[in-house]
């Protein structure tokens, strides 16, 4: 089974491309974030034309999470248990995360929040929403009470950049968010949880992006970041049999700012 994750930036606008990338690819399952759209909005008939299902939420032009699945969607969650909210009208659980059994794994389509600037309101929520879902992941493979031998896979764009080397220039960071010691901490205690980035098993090349800015040529000089990851669950890892990021999906006409990163599952 092959299954990838991607930052569509807006499904309305490349719900077409990434149809094409499906079945050009031959991808069963594949998780979407930054959607940009409503429910009522998303455009499924696109996706089940092409003999996919789709679970997603969404609530306005903001964030917005999807599971497209051809090997069937089951046991559809929005949000994962105690994630936090955040809100300056009133707290609420953000469109960031939606849950689905697809083939016998259990995906997860995550937006990781942006954090905006260090000491920011929006940086304590990222850290606490990374904290929460660690905690969840957790749970779902302890013995005491999850299960150990659960295929899961923690999929999409983690905005954190976990190494100096997944930045063009680290400099060009510094005193900013996704590069601070407590960001990459959160994100490194999901190997203490039990699971394993394997993008970085099968693709440890340094300076190796999956987004490049749409600004001051970035992509055509390579100024690009590395922050859309997968972790899995021990029972997940160990069926992953390659990893490849789609780094051709960043051309051509209108594309989104990331591309895909794509898992091979036996």
């Amino acid at each position: 089974m092959r299954i990838a994750t991607w930052n569509i930036n807006s499904v309305r606008a490349r719900a077409d491309r990434a149809v094409a990338w499906l079945e050009r690819t031959g991808t069963d399952v594949l998780a979407l974030q930054e959607t940009k759209c409503s429910d009522a909005q998303f455009p499924y008939s696109v996706f089940e034309a092409a003999g996919y299902e789709v679970a997603h939420v969404g609530v306005n032009q903001w964030n917005g999470v999807a599971v497209v699945s051809r090997v069937g969607i089951e046991d559809v969650q929005v949000g994962f248990p105690g994630q936090p909210s955040f809100g300056a009208d009133g707290p609420v659980v953000e469109a960031r995360a939606l849950g689905a059994t697809c083939g016998g794994v259990r995906v997860w389509s995550l937006y990781v929040p942006h954090g905006r600037a260090v000491g920011d309101p929006h940086y304590v929520y990222k850290l606490e929403w990374l904290a929460r879902l660690r905690e969840a992941a957790r749970a779902w493979i302890d013995p005491a009470g999850g299960d150990p031998d659960a295929a899961i896979a923690l999929l999409g764009d983690w905005n954190v950049i976990p190494l100096d080397t997944d930045v063009w220039d680290v400099r060009e960071f510094d005193g900013h968010t996704h590069v601070t010691q407590p960001e990459r901490d959160a994100f490194f205690a999901f190997a203490e949880a039990g699971f394993t980035e394997v993008s970085r098993t099968f693709v440890p090349d340094e300076h190796t992006y999956t987004y490049w800015d749409y600004k001051q040529l970035a992509f055509p000089k390579n100024k690009g970041l590395r922050i859309d990851f997968a972790w899995t669950s021990p029972a997940l890892a160990a069926r992953v049999a390659g990893v490849s990021i789609d780094r051709q999906e960043r051309k051509g006409a209108g594309p989104s700012d990331h591309v895909p990163v794509v898992l091979e599952v036996a």
